[in-house]
Parts: C-alpha cells; sequence; structure tokens
C-alpha cells in the first residue's frame, strides 16, 4: 500500500465526510486540468479538511494552485481498488494446485484405508500378518518382544519423520497460518473501529460503512476459510504413507499377541507403575499393553530423531 493511500484510509475511518470532499476535490481537478484551489471547493468540504489534506501531503504545490500528490493512488483509495479496500490483499498468495495429492498419494490412501480393516476382519489381519511374519517372525523368535516393539517404534518413528519433513511444505503451511491470522486481525481491526465510533457517538453513515466493511470482511473470511481446505490436504498428505506403513505392523503385532496359532506369544512384560502383564491385557482402560508400550517408544524416539536430524515441523512464517 502506498503512502498516499494509507494517509486517504486513515482519514476516511476518522471522519467519513472526507470520503466525499475528496471526490469533490478529484472532480473539480478533472475540470480544471489537474489543479484545484480553495475556491473551488469551498463549497464541498471545509477549511479544516482542507487544511488537513494539505498537511498530509495529498494536496501539494502546483504551478497555479494545488495539485493530487499521487493521483493513481488516490484513485485506487477512492474507487475501492487499493490494498486498503479489502482483506484479500493483505493475504500470501497460496497455489491451491501445488496442494493437490499425486496419483500416488490417492493410490497409498486407498490402500490404507483397505488394511485398516484387518483391525475388524480377522481373514485380512491374518494373511497380512503371515506375509509379515516371513521378515518379522525371526525377531520374534530370537529376542524378547518388548525389544522387537521397540525396534519396530523407532523405525516408525524414522520414517514418519522423515516422511513428513519431505512431503509437507512447511512454507505453504506457513502461509495458510499467517492468513488466518490476517483474517482474525482484520475483523478484530473493523470491530473496534465501530465499537470507538460508536462510543463517540459517530454519525449514522459513518456506522453503516463500517457495518458494510465488517460484513465484507466476513464474507472474504468464508471465502478464504474454504480456500484452507488445502492446509488440511497438506498435513494429511504425509499421514496416508505413514498409515500405508505402519498398519500392516500394527497387525502383524496383533496376529502375535492375540492369534489363537503356534506363533501366539505367551511372554509377559514388566511395565512401569503397573507391574507384570500380559501383552494382550488392558493397561489404561481399553488401551492393551503393548499398544501402551509401542506409543511410550515411538513417542520418545520420534523427538530424539527430529533432534538428531535437525527437523523442525514449525509451520514457517517467515
Amino acid at each position: 500500500m502506498t503512502r498516499t493511500a494509507e494517509k486517504i484510509g486513515a482519514l476516511v475511518r476518522e471522519d467519513s465526510s472526507f470520503e466525499e470532499a475528496l471526490e469533490a476535490i478529484r472532480r473539480k481537478a478533472d475540470e480544471n486540468g489537474g489543479e484545484v484551489e480553495w475556491a473551488d471547493v469551498r463549497d464541498d468540504l471545509s477549511s479544516g479538511q482542507w487544511g488537513r489534506l494539505i498537511e498530509k501531503g495529498i494536496l501539494v504545490d502546483g504551478q497555479d494552485g494545488f495539485e493530487i500528490a499521487d493521483r493513481s493512488a488516490f484513485d485506487d483509495a477512492l474507487d475501492g481498488d487499493g490494498e486498503d479496500g479489502g482483506l484479500s490483499d493483505d493475504l500470501p498468495e497460496i497455489d491451491a494446485e501445488e496442494s493437490k495429492w499425486s496419483q500416488w498419494d490417492k493410490i497409498a490412501g486407498v490402500t490404507a484405508l483397505l488394511f485398516m480393516f484387518g483391525y475388524w476382519i480377522t481373514s485380512v489381519r491374518d494373511a497380512v500378518g503371515e506375509v509379515l511374519d516371513i521378515a518379522l517372525g525371526p525377531l520374534a523368535t530370537t529376542m524378547p518382544f518388548y525389544t522387537v516393539i521397540l525396534a519396530i517404534a523407532i523405525m516408525t518413528g524414522l520414517y514418519s519423520t522423515l516422511l513428513q519433513a519431505n512431503l509437507m511444505n512447511m512454507e505453504r503451511m506457513g502461509k495458510y497460518q499467517e492468513r488466518m491470522k490476517a483474517m482474525q486481525d482484520k475483523r478484530s481491526d473493523v470491530q473496534d473501529r465501530k465499537k470507538e465510533a460508536e462510543e463517540r457517538g459517530a454519525s449514522e453513515a459513518e456506522i453503516e460503512k463500517l457495518d458494510n466493511e465488517l460484513q465484507q470482511v466476513q464474507e472474504e473470511q468464508m471465502e478464504a476459510m474454504a480456500d484452507n481446505l488445502g492446509m488440511f490436504k497438506e498435513q494429511f498428505r504425509p499421514m496416508v504413507w505413514i498409515m500405508l506403513f505402519t498398519i500392516p505392523l500394527f497387525l502383524w503385532m496383533y496376529y502375535r499377541i492375540h492369534g489363537t496359532g503356534p506363533q501366539t506369544i505367551e511372554q509377559t512384560v514388566v511395565m512401569p507403575m503397573v507391574g507384570e502383564v500380559e501383552w494382550q491385557e488392558g493397561v489404561l482402560g481399553p488401551m492393551r499393553a503393548w499398544i501402551v508400550w509401542y506409543f511410550l517408544c515411538s513417542m520418545g524416539f520420534v523427538q530424539l530423531l527430529r533432534k538428531a536430524l535437525n527437523i523442525d515441523m514449525s509451520p514457517d512464517t517467515s
């Protein structure tokens, strides 16, 4: 936004009658070849308003009178084409096309969804478990099962961190957050100005103008919030890949612990503040001991991996 547009916007917010005064000055300037004198507009604005325009540098000395300092910015501010006219001009530009999922992302999402049926359908769970048991079975027979879960937690934590770092654009996420904050700030600004105007007994025209501005901000806010669907796509994109690799591992652990065949794990584990429990025993309400152990290991190692690899998952708002 240019300085002239900022000054005009401030004057109009302070006194809505400035808008008519500025229109009169523009009209007379057009009639007089670009210059205007006090005598030309004395019937359309007060001497105080005329003095403020000169003081603010909106009107500057011309050959025979005064001329508008920055005619282009002056016109934009009055016609509503300047940056002060709407919320969308203050928002960072975001290319929605960049948030679209690729064909491979969609395939990964559908496949992960199909794997989820393994939690409820025994045949699916056993089929996935038997396939993974070819690779993971030797670990379960040679190592204590708590170390097997620990190894799986480290592995899932590693690829989860790498997938999030590579598939989620932190700069674009920062733009989405910046956009939401700009919308909230703009709305708060208009509401504060309306409240201040009501407290000082402003004219109905000024109150109506602020109401219209608030309505415009709300409409633009709704449109921008609809566009923010891209932020959820951005967040969920690495999740489908994480689910694609993690759900089969969970199905294998379920197959090993809750199965009825010779592959079933009969071991117990001693857990802090709980004592000795079986893997399929509930520890935190309905949560089984093996699930609690997995999440404890996973959460700790994810933080260590992010620190070790210097991966920052905070949105970039710089």
